[in-house]
């Protein structure tokens, strides 16, 4: 592990996040972490492709997204778990029944 990364603190798993996480701590940073996430963020970015989706849908998926606080990806994300949960392939997340909750169900 690279002395810029602390132990004590825990480094983002997404790229986004990593690359945020070092540059609050570019002066720690070796060259070889910064060219290794910086290829990172290049794979993702040229990847990275839109889904496209009728006129309508989309509307659906912004209204609702606003709603909850959430981006249009966010949301998408969601679905796409929930679905995936829903039809088994995915592991359903266990719900604390006696635990409080936060306003949602």
């Amino acid at each position: 592990m690279s002395d810029w990364k602390r132990k004590e603190e825990r480094v983002p798993s997404d790229v986004a996040g990593q690359l945020e996480y070092a540059a609050d701590r570019i002066g720690d940073a070796s060259r070889a972490d910064l060219q290794i996430m910086l290829r990172r963020a290049a794979l993702v970015i040229r990847n990275a492709t839109p889904i496209g989706l009728d006129a309508e849908t989309d509307d659906a998926l912004l209204s609702i997204a606003g709603e909850l606080g959430m981006t249009r990806n966010d949301i998408v994300r969601h679905i796409i778990k929930e679905w995936l949960e829903t039809n088994a392939y995915l592991p359903v997340r266990e719900l604390d029944e006696d635990g409080d909750v936060d306003g949602t169900a």
